[in-house]
């Protein structure tokens, strides 16, 4: 069997050995949990977010997804926008390492929930909250992974670089942004997989729709445990997309210099 049929088949077989796995653990009583859904009550329940209400141009389900979407990719856009550049200088001027490493390290394993209280106290619109603290969590793994990738550049690049008549800019263009970008685009990439996780539990106490929201929606709905079985489910699907899209960079040619590709 070749590798690419291996690639396909492989998650498939796992994806339905899950599905009749949880088909029999749900209709024998899920281990006590007796409302637990099955995969075909999760299908028929979840059915109704895909109607169009009326004077509505799009079904409900689309409504949440965006709404997540939206300030995920804020969140997560201006994390890379910030967190890039400072990482960088972070990295290369060790000025700029001694004064503001410890302050982030000290930052950085506050809980990106733990904001919650204080973006309320701050913002006034739900939607910039969830933008805040989806920035707080992507910012910091962005600036350390930048950073970090920047100080382990092998110094023989750099002298080498130096005796051909690099210097200042010239020898941070050609030679370290490019060795440190495999490890930044795969900070980046980790980065978006926190941003969707924050995104959710956000949502779960912050606003009035999105995913996050629909999940406790449907517990206040008399326990919908097909709804929520659901939304976690596209939640998966959502994020395994969001992912794929950020492996695309590791395969272009500027990122790629320096990764050995293993399928």
């Amino acid at each position: 069997m070749s590798s690419r049929v291996q690639r396909f088949a492989l998650p498939i077989v796992v994806l339905l050995v899950l599905l009749a796995v949880w088909s029999v653990w749900a209709k024998g009583g899920g281990g006590g949990a007796t409302d637990f859904p099955t995969p075909g009550e999760v299908l028929s329940g979840y059915a109704d977010q895909f109607r169009t209400p009326e004077g509505e141009r799009a079904p409900i389900i689309v409504k949440h997804v965006v709404s997540s979407l939206f300030r995920t990719l804020s969140g997560f856009l201006l994390a890379c926008m910030f967190g890039v550049p400072l990482g960088l200088a972070i990295g290369w001027y060790t000025r700029a390492f001694y004064a503001l490493n410890p302050l982030i390290q000290m930052l950085r394993p506050i809980s990106a929930i733990a904001w919650i209280p204080i973006s309320i106290m701050i913002f006034r619109r739900d939607d910039t909250r969830s933008i805040f603290l989806i920035f707080v969590a992507a910012f910091f793994p962005i600036v350390v992974s930048t950073a970090a990738a920047v100080r382990s550049i092998p110094q023989v690049y750099i002298r080498a670089a130096q005796n051909f008549g690099l210097s200042g800019w010239r020898l941070f263009k050609k030679v370290v942004l490019p060795a440190a970008l495999p490890q930044v685009v795969t900070a980046i990439r980790v980065s978006m997989g926190i941003s969707w996780i924050v995104v959710v539990a956000a949502e779960m106490v912050a606003v009035q729709e999105g995913l996050g929201w629909l999940i406790i929606d449907a517990r206040y709905q008399g326990a919908r445990t097909d709804l929520i079985v659901g939304t976690m489910i596209l939640i998966g699907m959502i994020g395994l997309g969001l992912d794929t899209v950020l492996r695309k960079l590791e395969t272009l040619d500027q990122v790629k210099w320096g990764i050995t590709r293993r399928d």
